[in-house]
Formats: C-alpha cells, sequence, structure tokens
C-alpha cells in the first residue's frame, strides 16, 4: 500500500502480488466520516474488506499502532526476529549480489590501505604527500571509491591503536606508525540494496611482537571458525572453538583494570538486506542452513596495545562453507 508518489514504481519493481493505492483508501476513509484519516484508519479498511481480524507482526512493531489496532477489536501476535525467516537463506540472485557489493568492498580497502602503505613515518606521526594521514582522511577516500562504485558506507571504521579496543569506535585523528589500524567496511548497495562487511588489521612501521602473536591468534581462531561451519552446525559451537582458540595462544578475556578487553563480541553475523541479520554466530543458539551468508570476524583488544579484528564473508554449504572475501591478509604494509 503506497502514497502516489511511490505507486507507480512499486508496481514496476516491487516483486509482490499486488500494490495498492494508499490514498484511495484514505478518500474511503474521509466518506466514512474520518476527517484526517491514519495509516491505522487504511489498514483497518484494508483488512475488513479481507475479513481479516488476527495479525502477526514483529517483535518491534511500534506500540502506538498496536494499541490502536488492539482497540479496534484485532488480535495481535507478536514474533522475534527473523519476522521474514526465508531471508535468512539466500538466493543465487541475492548471492550475486553480495559477492558484487563485495568485490566492491574490496576496491575500497585495497584504495585505503595502498594510502597507508605508501605513506611516510615521521617520529610518532605518518604523513602522506606532505600532509599527516588521519582516520577522517582514509574515510574519504574509502567514501569516495564506493560511492564512485554506486555503494553508501555509514559509520565506517578506522580506528589506530587503543581506540582499536572498543570495536565500535570509527577512529578519529592521525593515524601512528607501529600501531595496529583496524579498518572495517560495511557498504551497501545503491543499485540492489545489499550489504558485504569486511574488516582488515594492518601496522605501517614495525609491529610489536605482542601484537604480531595476536595477528597469528586471531588468524588461526577464523581458520578454525570458518573450518567448522556447515549446513546444520550449532553456531554456538563455532563461536566456542574461536573463543577456545584464542584462549590456546594464552589470550584471555574478562575484565583487566576496570576494562573487559579479549574477545568479547560474537563471532559474526548474517548479512543480506541488513548489515547485521541472523543467524548470528555467538553464544546464542541458531543453526546454520545451506545458503546462509554470514561473517567470521573475530578479535582481540587489549587496551595496552589495540585490537585485531579480521573479518570474511562466508555462504554456508552442504559440506563446508565458500569464502566470499579474496582480499588478503597482512599485517605489515
Amino acid at each position: 500500500m503506497m502514497t502516489d508518489l511511490e505507486l507507480d514504481r512499486a508496481k514496476a519493481q516491487a516483486r509482490v502480488d499486488s500494490v495498492l493505492s494508499l490514498s484511495e483508501y484514505e478518500e474511503r476513509a474521509k466518506k466514512k466520516g474520518i476527517p484526517e484519516p491514519g495509516i491505522i484508519d487504511s489498514l483497518d479498511l484494508f483488512l475488513a474488506e479481507r475479513g481479516i481480524r488476527s495479525i502477526q507482526v514483529p517483535a518491534g512493531f511500534p506500540i502506538r499502532y498496536a494499541d490502536e489496532l488492539r482497540g479496534r477489536g484485532y488480535q495481535l501476535e507478536s514474533k522475534k526476529e527473523p519476522f521474514f525467516e526465508d531471508r535468512m537463506v539466500k538466493s543465487d540472485e541475492e548471492l550475486g549480489y553480495i559477492r558484487d557489493t563485495q568485490r566492491k568492498t574490496e576496491e575500497a580497502m585495497g584504495e585505503a590501505i595502498s594510502v597507508i602503505r605508501d605513506s611516510i613515518v615521521k617520529g610518532n606521526l605518518l604523513y602522506y604527500k606532505d600532509d599527516i594521514l588521519t582516520s577522517d582522511r582514509i574515510r574519504r577516500i574509502i567514501d569516495y571509491k564506493l560511492m564512485d562504485l554506486k555503494c553508501i558506507a555509514e559509520h565506517t571504521i578506522v580506528a589506530v591503536g587503543t581506540e582499536g579496543c572498543d570495536p565500535h569506535n570509527e577512529g578519529s585523528g592521525p593515524l601512528r606508525p607501529h600501531q595496529p589500524i583496524i579498518i572495517d567496511l560495511f557498504p551497501r548497495s545503491t543499485r540492489t540494496r545489499y550489504f558485504a562487511d569486511m574488516t582488515r588489521t594492518v601496522v605501517k612501521g614495525k609491529t610489536p611482537d605482542r601484537l604480531k602473536k595476536m595477528y597469528e591468534a586471531v588468524i588461526s581462531s577464523q581458520e578454525r571458525g570458518i573450518s567448522l561451519i556447515r549446513d546444520g552446525m550449532d553456531a554456538r559451537i563455532v563461536h566456542n572453538n574461536v573463543s577456545d582458540c584464542l584462549k590456546s595462544f594464552g589470550f584471555e578475556t574478562g575484565i583487566i583494570n576496570g576494562r573487559m578487553q579479549g574477545f568479547f563480541h560474537g563471532t559474526g553475523h548474517g548479512i543480506g538486506l541488513d548489515v547485521h541479520e541472523p543467524p548470528r554466530i555467538s553464544k546464542a543458539g541458531y543453526t546454520l542452513k545451506k545458503g546462509n551468508i554470514v561473517t567470521v570476524e573475530p578479535g582481540l583488544y587489549y587496551a595496552d596495545i589495540g585490537g585485531v579484528r579480521i573479518e570474511d564473508m562466508v555462504l554456508v554449504t552442504e559440506e563446508g562453507c565458500i569464502n566470499l572475501t579474496t582480499y588478503p591478509k597482512t599485517l605489515e604494509v
């Protein structure tokens, strides 16, 4: 049910059985004595003409609308996510869309890392073409490249050193040598609306030995997680194996000096029309299915040295999974 502005576009593009005019229902509501009909008035007419009195809605359905519908005698049942379960299993067409967005994501990542690689170390700063290289400058390079490729990126992470200890810190200020730089891109195609997601951690300069060990542990744990992913696998088993692998390298998780450190987020999540969607690879219980596209992104974060996170996307198959990410993993650039 669309406004006049979107009606023709919806008829041309939407994959639904029918597209209805919202304004027609609003006019019908006015004839019934409602001077300024709202969306629930139109919905009420739509449901009544089909004899529908019971509705299933997403768990995040607005309470205002729920109260109005219940006040008119409708029964509402909420359903937790995923509301559209079919979205968890991607079609071949959707796989193509996500692959395409991923290729463009990798182009933008490559451009960003090339600038860091070509930068010059001067004291405790990085310089590129005689200017101090900053998180914001790398983000602009990424944004412009993705725009050229008809993708939009928001909240791109370019976090250096201890900024990277907060996995959602977007980063700010000058980039520094000999410290980890986490670059996390999750753009959306403006053409297909499908997301991709990838993360790399790089160092310009000399990498401290402990940071090298952290990187080795994260790579090994990611490989362990990817090796377990297949149709029918309990996502908790994958997550627990990733956590155990990191511990086997001597990296513990917990409160250190009043701050959570180590590996304290999920191993991965679904990708599609949303950047975070089911199924999740974490302590939550999901059974992975053929056709799921999920990230595998272990990380380690310690306040005295910074963070390391590596993220790839994989397609779940009957016998295992296919890594959709082709960009190389190199620590020192």
